[in-house]
C-alpha cells in the first residue's frame, strides 16, 4: 500500500509547469559586429535566446561555441549559431548587421550597393521563419539599407527601422561630458539625420542636468561650450569611426552597445527615446525617406517621432541631410 492510500488521500500527479514565455533575439552577421553584438546582448541579460545567423558555418559555430563556454559567467542564457536560416525562428527581434565591411577611407554610401544586394537576398527568408519579429538594420550606410529594406520587405516602418544614430548620439554625449566635467548620464543630447558625414548635433533641445545646454555657465573651472568647442565636438563625432577603423579595421564595442540597448527597449517595451532611423512623414517637411530623429520605442517597435524643437540652422541640416540620401536611394532604383 502506497503513503497516499495509508493516509486516506488521493495521489495527484504534480501540475505541470505553467508554459514561460521567453525572449529571443537573432543577429544576422557573425563578423566583427555580430559577434560583439551577441557578447553584449548576453553580458547585458537582453534576451534569454541569443542566435547567430552567418553563412560562413565554420565561423559562426565557433562564434556560438566561444560565446557558450562563458555562459557561466553570463545572466542566464542560451546562445546557438548556424548557417541555416531556421535558428532566427519566431525571434522576437533581428539585427541585421551582415554586409560589406568598410575599408579604411571609404564612406559608408560607398558600402551601398553591396549591401543592399545582399539585404534583398536574405531579408525574405527571414521574414519566412520570423514573420512578426522587428526589424532592426545595423548595416551601414544604415539609413539607405533601411530604406531599401522598408521597400523590399513591404513592412511597416514600425516594424522595421535602423539602428541610425543611437551611437552618433552616445560619441556627442561623451564628449560634451567629458568637456564639461559632468557625467554622461545627466547629458541629453541627439545626432539627427543621416549616420554619416551630413549628420547633424541638435544643440538647440541638448541639456545637462536639465539646464539647456547653449545656457551652461561651466562648473569647476571650467567655462561653457563655446561655438568653436561645439564645432570640434560636432567633427570629432562625424569622424571618430573613420579614425577608429583606420586602426583596428572596424568599430564593433560601441555599435554593439547601443544595438543592445535597442534590443531591450523593444522586449522590455520601454517606450525608450532613441534616435533611430525609421521612415519620415512630413516631419519638418521631409517625407519618403529613413533618417534618424529622437522616435519612441517599444514593443510595437518605432512607434512615433518626437517632433523636438530645431533652429533654422539644424531644419536645413536635416533637410541636406535627406535631399543627399534621396539622391543616393534613387541611384538604386528607390
Amino acid at each position: 500500500m502506497s503513503d497516499a492510500e495509508r493516509s486516506g488521500s488521493s495521489a495527484e500527479a504534480p501540475a505541470a509547469p505553467a508554459a514561460r514565455k521567453t525572449t529571443k533575439v537573432a543577429v544576422v552577421g557573425a563578423g566583427a559586429v555580430g559577434s560583439t553584438m551577441a557578447y553584449a546582448a548576453l553580458m547585458r541579460g537582453s534576451a534569454r535566446t541569443v542566435a547567430l545567423y552567418d553563412i560562413n558555418k565554420a565561423k559562426v559555430e565557433a562564434e556560438a561555441l566561444d560565446l557558450a563556454h562563458g555562459i557561466q559567467f553570463m545572466p542566464m542564457a542560451e546562445v546557438i549559431g548556424s548557417d541555416d536560416v531556421a535558428v532566427c525562428a519566431d525571434a522576437d527581434v533581428i539585427m541585421v548587421t551582415a554586409g560589406a565591411k568598410q575599408k579604411p577611407g571609404q564612406t559608408r554610401i560607398d558600402l551601398a550597393e553591396a549591401t543592399i544586394s545582399l539585404v534583398s537576398k536574405i531579408l525574405p527568408e527571414l521574414q519566412a521563419v520570423a514573420p512578426n519579429a522587428t526589424y532592426v538594420m545595423v548595416t551601414n550606410p544604415v539609413d539607405i539599407v533601411t530604406y531599401a529594406a522598408l521597400k523590399i520587405s513591404g513592412l511597416p516602418p514600425t516594424q522595421l527601422f535602423g539602428s541610425g544614430t543611437v551611437l552618433d548620439s552616445s560619441r556627442l554625449r561623451y564628449l560634451i561630458a567629458q568637456h564639461c566635467g559632468v557625467a554622461v548620464q545627466n547629458v541629453h543630447a541627439y545626432m539627427a539625420g543621416e549616420h554619416g558625414d551630413s549628420e547633424i548635433p541638435l544643440w538647440s533641445s541638448a541639456t545637462i542636468g536639465g539646464v539647456p545646454l547653449l545656457d551652461w555657465s561651466g562648473v569647476d573651472g571650467r567655462g561653457p561650450l563655446t561655438v568653436e568647442a561645439r564645432e570640434e565636438i560636432a567633427h570629432e563625432v562625424v569622424n571618430s569611426a573613420y579614425r577608429i577603423i583606420e586602426g583596428k579595421g572596424a568599430t564593433n564595442y560601441a555599435v554593439a552597445l547601443a544595438g543592445s540597448r535597442i534590443i531591450e527597449a523593444v522586449l522590455n517595451d520601454e517606450h525608450r527615446v532613441l534616435p533611430v532611423s525609421t521612415l519620415l512623414d512630413d516631419y519638418y517637411g521631409i517625407s519618403d525617406i529613413c533618417l534618424s530623429v529622437p522616435s519612441v520605442v517599444g514593443r510595437r517597435g518605432c512607434t512615433d517621432r518626437l517632433a523636438v524643437p530645431l533652429s533654422p540652422l539644424e531644419i536645413r541640416g536635416l533637410q541636406h541631410s535627406a535631399t543627399a540620401l534621396k539622391d543616393v536611394a534613387r541611384k538604386f532604383g528607390f
